[in-house]
Parts: C-alpha cells; structure tokens; sequence
C-alpha cells in the first residue's frame, strides 16, 4: 500500500517528509497514484501554503525546484522511463521538505516542539502511575521502587533540562523514562500471564505476546543502556546480548516450523538476559 504524505495541522508546523514506501518503477499504476500525492503536496497542501505565506526567498526558491523536479518527472514518466520518474519523485519530495523547513519560522518550531515535550511527559506520567498502581497490586512496591525512583529523576532532570529551552535533551530522558516504565509494566504483568496460559487463545498467540516483550527489552538496551554507556559494553554484557541474541533466534526458528510452546520458553529465556545486560548497566528493572 502507498503511504500517504503527512500535512499540517493548524497551529502544527507541517511535515511533508515523503512516503517511507517508495513507488515501485515497474508499477506504473502506483507510480501514477505517487505523481498525484507529490502534486497535491507540491500545489494543494497546507506545506504549500505555509510556504506562499511565508515569503521566505529560500523556501520559495526550493518550491519552485521541487516543482520543476516534478515536471521532469513528468516527462521521464511520459516517455517510458519509469524508474527514472520514480527517482525525481523522491527528489521533488525531498526538496519539498526543505522548502518547508526554510519556511518555517523558529517560533513555530519551538511550539512544536514544547507542544510534543508536554504530549510525551503526560504519555511517562500516566505509564508511572498504572506502574505504581501495579506495583501495589502485586505487592511489588519493594522491587520496584528502585526502578520508580529512576523514572522519577529521569523526569525531573528532563522538566529543568525543558524550563532552559534545552528540549532536544528533555525529549531524549523522557524517552527514556517512557521505555523504561514501559518495560517494568510489561515484566510485572507477564508472571500472571504466563501462569495463567489459557488467557491466551493459543500458544501462537503467546508466541506474539512474547516477542514483543523481548521488542520492549531491546529498545531498554537500545535506549538507555547505550545512552548510559556511550556505546561501551564490557564483556559481560557482550554476552548477556549475544546469548539474548541466540535465544531470540532460535525461538523465532521454532515458531517458523510450528513449534510456537518451545518458541514461547526460547524468548522468555532471551528477555531474561536482557534484564541481565540492563541490570549489569546499573539500571534496575523488575522481571
């Protein structure tokens, strides 16, 4: 299916990053319908507009080349060239996103940026609070308040960081904090629903509840341990992500051949070495 290109929303600065699917240039029927998402946003969009309206000599410059881009495109497509025609499409929307990025004004910016700060801090907010509501439903409150007390700094470091205009970093500990309640929500939850199997419909089922679990972990490596490391990993934790690694394989081979009971305990052995390698950081998580 042919991703739609995003536009504006008022009072939003807009994003008219092109389409993560491309075209495929021999396909000229998608291609056509790739030439009408590039007009309307190259002649019909809220982009469009904020670029008319901005009268910005560089923006303005960038639109008419993202235009001409188009055109080219244009003829490449009506004489046969079609891989050609999907090239100066991705290039037209590309030059596009430039043209509204010159566009648009620093305070507009800003605004977005202090608007999706505070969408996000609510998002950590509310994930801490059904953390500690779990916590106390299941009796965990001593387990995890080491992990609740990071979350909690993560957020008060990233409230400051945001007051002193530093939003780029107040996002990237929010982002962290958001991973890292996500994670102790998803391994508090899991005794129950591993125990209690049939709360599943079937094994396949469990399968999938399961890899994403491992997902959450790795992106709590990805996130924090890397932040927290720069990228620097002893030797322990080496192996703690290589034997993760092997068990996430193994496990994703045995569901491939049907085997989804033995692919269930394969990644729940892998996550478990997730939580050794974040642990071994000096991040305490629950699991």
């Amino acid at each position: 299916m042919l991703a739609a290109f995003s536009l504006a929303t008022p009072g939003r600065a807009a994003d008219p990053r092109p389409p993560l699917v491309v075209a495929e240039a021999g396909d000229p029927a998608q291609l056509q319908r790739r030439f009408e998402s590039v007009g309307t946003l190259l002649e019909k969009s809220s982009a469009a507009r904020q670029i008319e309206a901005s009268g910005v000599p560089a923006a303005t410059d960038k639109h008419t080349q993202a235009k001409e881009t188009y055109r080219r495109a244009q003829a490449a497509f009506a004489s046969g060239d079609h891989a050609g025609a999907a090239k100066l499409l991705s290039e037209a929307s590309l030059t596009m996103f430039e043209a509204v990025r010159a566009a648009a004004p620093e305070q507009v910016t800003g605004q977005k940026e202090e608007g999706d700060f505070n969408r996000r801090l609510e998002s950590v907010k509310a994930l801490l609070a059904a953390q500690k509501r779990i916590s106390v439903e299941k009796s965990a409150q001593g387990a995890n308040e080491r992990n609740i007390r990071q979350i909690e700094d993560l957020l008060a470091e990233a409230q400051r960081l945001a007051k002193a205009q530093q939003l780029s970093k107040a996002r990237s500990l929010l982002d962290q904090a958001y991973v890292m309640a996500k994670s102790s929500i998803s391994s508090m939850r899991t005794g129950d629903t591993l125990v209690r199997s049939l709360n599943f419909a079937s094994k396949e089922e469990e399968y999938h509840y399961e890899l994403d679990r491992n997902d959450t972990h790795q992106m709590l490596i990805k996130v924090l341990v890397e932040e927290k490391t720069g990228g620097q990993m002893d030797a322990m934790m080496r192996g703690f992500l290589e034997r993760a690694g092997e068990l996430r394989g193994q496990g994703e081979a045995s569901a491939a051949r049907g085997d989804h009971a033995r692919a269930v305990d394969l990644l729940e052995r892998s996550t478990a070495e997730l939580v050794k390698a974040i642990r071994n950081a000096g991040i305490y998580i629950p699991g």
